[in-house]
């Protein structure tokens, strides 16, 4: 149940998981076609245009805890807002390959520092009897800027690209400032709550590290899903555009009841129990359309997939600070959105180049749910590690 004084913390977390991912990484999908039909790039620029925010998330990931430890978190905040809004406003014309490849790369170097510091904030501030629904809540952003990409973002595209890139500049910049506001309040109210300096993790138990390798698996697991499921319901199955559109609204409304439903699972089943369930139902629902493409088959693959991708998100940060302690934890998140954009550009580069050699989409959607049903296990295992209390560097000592 939330209070009063979850406010700032849910503002701080949920604007940033919204800019972060929901609008700067996501957003981009429905403007591919656009800037390819307006003819501003070919198909392989605009492709490597978005690239660069998954090669920025991941410089961003591997940077974020440094930049916070020397900075201000609010300066920080305010400058990955800043960044992200910028990356939308100076793009909203024609311009070079080079002007939008840097700008989506500091977006995505923004969108991670947003992902790591926001939710770490936002949960080490919130009492341990509050922080599931607080946590859930917090990841709901990711949801909304889904459902905002599939839905507003093609009714704007449709009256003009440069319009739909100040439109969405103008809402990080809203997003931002809302943001800030509820982190100087938080800062202020919880300042025993968030230290300026978190703790370093110099040896992380075993069962962190399985946890975030399973995180790791997770990302690869959902590619074909967030990469080629529109095109692959569109073309090769030959649904039509407009079934295969459907199908993304399907996902982008899953993706916002995904952290409810998470923080829900974690009251009534703890946040491990929930993780597995979590990847079960999804590697489940990755593998569906091999038995079927059919209306409900491909809307159940479509809802559960879309919400298990937030839920997953914030289960694994859950279970994280649960491992570590709220104090370690923005660290331990920052190696685990490390490796989880590793693990999806890897999949991202890897899974195309296999569909040019087959000419296929199909073998791909039995590999990421093989991917998703390892990091099950990983999971599963973690359990194990955790009871015998196991620290990652005692495996050298043996």
């Amino acid at each position: 149940m939330l209070v009063r004084q979850d406010i700032s913390a849910l503002l701080t977390g949920l604007t940033a998981t919204l800019v972060g991912i929901g609008v700067a990484r996501f957003a981009y999908a429905p403007l591919l076609p656009a800037l390819v039909d307006q003819g501003w790039f070919s198909l392989s620029q605009a492709a490597y245009v978005g690239a660069a925010n998954l090669l920025g998330y991941f410089i961003g990931a591997l940077s974020v805890h440094a930049l916070s430890e020397r900075f201000p978190v609010l300066i920080v905040m305010a400058c990955a807002f800043a960044g992200t809004a910028l990356s939308f406003l100076l793009c909203a014309g024609p311009g070079s390959f080079t002007w939008f490849f840097f700008w989506r790369l500091v977006s995505g170097i923004a969108g991670a520092t947003l992902m790591v510091v926001g939710p770490s904030l936002a949960l080490s501030a919130t009492p341990v009897d509050r922080r599931a629904s607080v946590g859930a809540l917090v990841f709901t952003g990711i949801g909304l800027g889904a459902l905002l990409s599939a839905t507003i973002v093609p009714l704007l595209v449709g009256s003009s690209l440069s319009v739909t890139w100040l439109v969405l500049g103008t809402l990080i910049v809203l997003a931002g400032l809302c943001g800030c506001w509820g982190l100087s309040q938080l800062t202020s109210a919880h300042s025993s709550s968030v230290p300026e300096r978190n703790t370093q993790v110099t040896s992380p138990r075993l069962a962190a590290v399985l946890v975030i390798a399973a995180y790791a698996l997770d990302a690869a697991g959902f590619v074909p899903h967030t990469v080629f499921w529109v095109d692959y319901l569109a073309r090769e199955v030959a649904l039509g555009s407009d079934a295969a559109s459907l199908q993304w609204a399907m996902f982008g409304a899953g993706a916002v009841l995904g952290p409810l439903l998470a923080g829900i699972a974690v009251r009534w089943l703890g946040w491990h129990r929930s993780l597995v369930l979590a990847f079960l139902a999804k590697a489940i629902a990755v593998a569906l359309p091999l038995l079927s493409v059919a209306m409900l088959s491909r809307t159940l693959s479509s809802l559960i997939v879309g919400a298990m991708i937030p839920g997953i998100v914030a289960l694994t940060s859950g279970r994280l600070a649960e491992l570590v302690g709220p104090a370690a934890h923005k660290q331990l998140w920052g190696w685990a959105t490390a490796a989880f954009a590793a693990a999806q550009a890897l999949a991202g580069y890897g899974m195309s180049a296999l569909n040019d050699a087959l000419g296929t989409y199909s073998p791909l959607f039995p590999i990421g749910s093989s991917l998703l049903a390892g990091g099950l296990v990983l999971v599963l295992l973690s359990r194990a590690t955790e009871r015998q209390n196991w620290a990652f560097s005692s495996l050298w000592r043996h």
